[in-house]
């Protein structure tokens, strides 16, 4: 399977990918030329790159790290993925490698790591999540607390990590918060309000108090975000609602205290950090030089994006 039918197989628009990697590209060389490869390195020169794990983690976006190589070198560069997306790997694991003129696989070299090992991050991030949770019925979501043009793949990484999504923005789903509680005049009458004007969209409502679920519910709410509540409020929580809505606990949640909200009985663990406070997963680039000219398919000089 080619990188651009991955892409789609995994539910990604591959032309808005394609457009973010060809603008990635762009931002690289400036209109220019990559200097000092071309300074340093043989027009017609061939080998193969290696991008290889260099820590433990859960790899995500091969098929978009494939996909700049492509683009970047006009289509003349060969990828092949050895792991796939969703796997965990170790510190030295070979990942993708690719085989093409030389001078391509450096100008691609850093976008691809850029989009590669933050996507990688992410996964690392929610499957540890994913891990602190295991044994409850509580599953960790994102939030749209995401990088601006990466939500798609952001969410898709969160996807690979084990997590769930949550709405993609703000045209899916109707999140009522405090801001819109205070412009409606209260939370059942937003929730109301909502679910009056979008009767197809689902609807989740914020509370801070069990004052305001006991509400919510009563108005018919069907999934309700706990904001900042303690543990033992959100098991006051669950009593409450006796499995009439579903439940997510949201604010001031970390690795250490997350088993201790999933055994409450929640259903959803938003974690906005999934995405905004992932580290990178370390993922290094490895030439193995070829030969001049012995590429199939490689034109002389190289293909500029």
């Amino acid at each position: 399977m080619g990188s651009t039918e991955a892409l789609r197989a995994a539910g990604l628009d591959t032309r808005r990918i394609d457009d973010l990697i060809r603008a990635a590209l762009a931002e690289d060389l400036g209109g220019g030329v990559d200097v000092t490869s071309v300074a340093t390195v043989p027009a017609d020169q061939v080998a193969t790159m290696d991008l290889t794990a260099r820590a433990a983690g859960v790899i995500a976006g091969l098929p978009v790290a494939a996909r700049v190589f492509e683009i970047g070198s006009g289509g003349t560069c060969v990828t092949t993925p050895v792991r796939s997306d969703g796997e965990r790997v170790q510190r030295g694991d070979v990942v993708l490698s690719v085989e093409g003129l030389t001078r391509s696989l450096l100008v691609c070299e850093r976008t691809a790591l850029n989009l590669l090992c933050h996507l990688s991050g992410v996964a690392t991030t929610t499957a540890l999540w994913a891990d602190a949770l295991s044994g409850t019925g509580a599953r960790v979501r994102d939030t749209r607390k995401t990088t601006p043009g990466l939500r798609e793949l952001e969410k898709y990484a969160v996807r690979c990590g084990g997590g769930e999504n949550h709405r993609m923005g703000l045209w899916d789903a109707a999140l009522v918060k405090d801001n819109h509680v205070v412009a409606a005049g209260g939370v059942a009458q937003a929730f109301e309000a909502v679910r009056a004007r979008f009767p197809g969209v689902p609807v989740e409502v914020e509370v801070d108090s069990l004052e305001q679920l006991a509400a919510v519910v009563a108005a018919g709410a069907d999934l309700v975000l706990l904001d900042n509540l303690t543990p033992a409020q959100t098991a006051e929580a669950v009593a409450l609602v006796a499995g009439r809505c579903r439940l997510e606990s949201s604010g001031g949640l970390s690795l250490h205290v997350a088993h201790a909200y999933a055994a409450t009985g929640v259903d959803f663990l938003a974690v906005g950090a999934l995405t905004h406070s992932a580290p990178v997963l370390d993922v290094g680039a490895d030439l193995r030089p070829v030969a001049r000219g012995q590429g199939a398919g490689h034109g002389q000089g190289g293909a500029q994006p």
